[in-house]
């Protein structure tokens, strides 16, 4: 991972990652509107990058993240580590968990993912998301609200 772009994974990689770092977190940066009604991952906090019905970055999107993994620190009693904390970001096709990332790492934090296919995968010639290597096509556990 460079300094200035979060590593790449698959959906199947984050979900290995998931499954073996007990302190990793699931972040959903979807809107409100698609983590509540398209459904998500299962298990993921959904932190909007930017939101209804503005549309712009979410400001308090750093601070948010910061506060997430403190608090996953102190429930995993390794409040030294807080930024060792993987943070994995997934959107719909990996877009916007990918500018999402760069902001995270411009802003210091470290450890930052993001699911390069999203949950639902670019839209092929029908503009149809959800195949190809998308969480949704991986099979990455979902739930719905």
């Amino acid at each position: 991972m460079s300094d200035s772009y979060p590593e790449s994974l698959s959906a199947l990689q984050a979900l290995r990652m998931l499954g073996d770092e007990r302190r990793a977190l699931l972040v959903d940066i979807r809107s409100s509107d698609e983590f509540l009604s398209g459904g998500h991952p299962a298990g993921a906090v959904n932190i909007p990058w930017f939101d209804e019905p503005d549309w712009q970055i979410n400001p308090n999107f750093v601070a948010e993240l910061r506060q997430l993994r403190r608090a996953r620190a102190q429930s995993a009693d390794d409040g030294d580590d807080v930024n060792g904390i993987p943070l994995i970001l997934i959107c719909r096709s990996g877009r916007r968990s990918l500018l999402a990332g760069q902001a995270l790492l411009s802003a210091g934090l470290r450890s930052i993912y993001h699911v390069q296919d999203g949950f639902e995968g670019e839209a092929d010639a029908a503009c149809q998301h959800g195949s190809g290597g998308s969480g949704c096509f991986h099979g990455l556990p979902q739930e719905s609200a």
